[in-house]
């Protein structure tokens, strides 16, 4: 066993296209070409405003390329707690988020193995079923789709005994992410956006009323400034990074395993788990099996403790698998809030930089760079998601991480 691929989705999405020429003067300066950044650039572009996206390396190099796909409504918290938090608006329009993101792979033709067959969040125990059990009547009581499945029926859903039981959603799906990202570069240039791609911003200034933003390819003078940067904030602006814990997801792909794998998640469902040490389990529009957890990848070589752990991961839930081999290894940060909720910082005038997705950065970043494009284009404040808020630091952050970094690598040797 030799050493891993990088990213999975990466060599299995389409490319995005040619480079494109910078813009000295715009509207509006996106920095960063993530889910958030590029749903900025798509519907300030349709609004008619000037745009140019600035991306350090490709487009989702950073946390949204290296994303598990699942496209889930809600945000971390229950339904009750993130209504009684945010209120019921903000409950709705995440309740309805899934909608935001296949309406859009739907209208631009986004090819990214896109699937509406719902998630399973899985009891790791039977602990486990009480949380999952509230979560289910919280959302059935608002109309949701969402059905409670006894030990039986999530062993038939997902093609093992491993887990207690399990809650299906059926208003979310999977995609590729990163075919996601670059789908929406596409749809972001043909709106009249400008990508620029392995142009990394050494420097952000006030500019009169407006920014500069100073790459290496030259300076580009804008109105307003989206810092779309998430957990990959800290060295354009550290204060920013002062407000999150960072904590790292890694996963492992199989090769294609057909139809030996063929009653593993025969519904196309992609799986998360109600662990302290979240676990993820999914499979790609050719059979492979992504199974993935919260931890640093550790080790590339044939007896690292990441493989080992994939590996004894999949032997214990499907053992007539036999043993496995993996063709790609990736890890990424995940923003992580204390509350668990995201936010929208105003760093100054015209400089506004979304944060905290908390492990729901598809939906989250879609639905937030949408309402920023309308607000850049003269929306009203009051109909952002939530408030804008200054950046407020987090005690003890690196603390946080550390722990949850700690307990994922015992739990790797485990």
């Amino acid at each position: 066993m030799g050493a891993l691929d990088g990213v999975l989705w990466d060599r299995t999405a389409e490319s995005v296209g040619s480079r494109d020429d910078m813009r000295t003067r715009c509207d509006v300066a996106v920095v960063g070409g993530g889910f958030t950044g590029l749903s900025v650039a798509l519907f300030a572009a349709q609004a008619g405003l000037s745009v140019q996206v600035l991306e350090a390396g490709r487009v989702g190099a950073g946390g949204s390329g290296r994303n598990v796909g699942l496209v889930n409504a809600g945000l971390w918290l229950p339904p009750a707690e993130l209504e009684q938090a945010l209120g019921p608006a903000f409950l709705s329009l995440f309740a309805d988020a899934p909608g935001v993101v296949f309406d859009l792979i739907e209208r631009h033709q986004i090819r990214c193995e896109a699937r509406r067959d719902g998630t399973l969040h899985a009891a790791h125990a039977v602990s486990g079923m009480k949380g999952l059990a509230a979560r289910h009547d919280a959302w059935a009581a608002r109309g949701a789709p969402v059905s409670l499945l006894n030990s039986d029926a999530m062993a038939e859903a997902v093609g093992t005994r491993a887990f207690a039981g399990g809650l299906l959603d059926r208003r979310a799906g999977t995609v590729n992410p990163m075919g996601y990202a670059r789908g929406l570069a596409r749809a972001a240039r043909s709106a009249g956006a400008r990508v620029a791609e392995e142009t990394p911003v050494s420097g952000l200034s006030r500019d009169g009323s407006g920014w500069r933003v100073d790459t290496a390819q030259g300076a580009v003078l804008a109105k307003t400034v989206v810092l779309a940067t998430n957990a990959y904030s800290a060295a354009l602006r550290p204060e920013v990074a002062q407000c999150f814990s960072t904590i790292r997801f890694q996963q492992l792909a199989t090769p294609p395993l057909g139809a030996q794998a063929a009653h593993i998640l025969p519904g196309g469902q992609g799986l998360w788990d109600t662990g302290l040490v979240m676990r993820s389990l999914r499979k790609d529009a050719v059979g492979r099996l992504i199974v993935g957890t919260m931890g640093r990848l550790d080790g590339d070589a044939a007896l690292g403790a990441s493989r080992q752990w994939a590996a004894r991961t999949l032997r214990r839930w499907f053992p007539e698998l036999g043993d496995v081999t993996f063709e790609a290894a990736w890890d990424g940060q995940i923003a992580m809030t204390p509350d668990h909720l995201p936010r929208i910082l105003k760093l100054d005038q015209g400089l506004y930089c979304p944060i905290g997705y908390n492990g729901r950065g598809i939906t989250t970043g879609t639905v937030f760079g949408r309402a920023l494009a309308e607000l850049l284009a003269g929306g009203d404040p009051q109909a952002l998601p939530l408030s804008l808020s200054a950046p407020s630091p987090v005690r003890m952050r690196r603390l946080r991480g550390g722990m949850i970094d700690l307990a994922a690598a015992v739990k790797l040797r485990l």
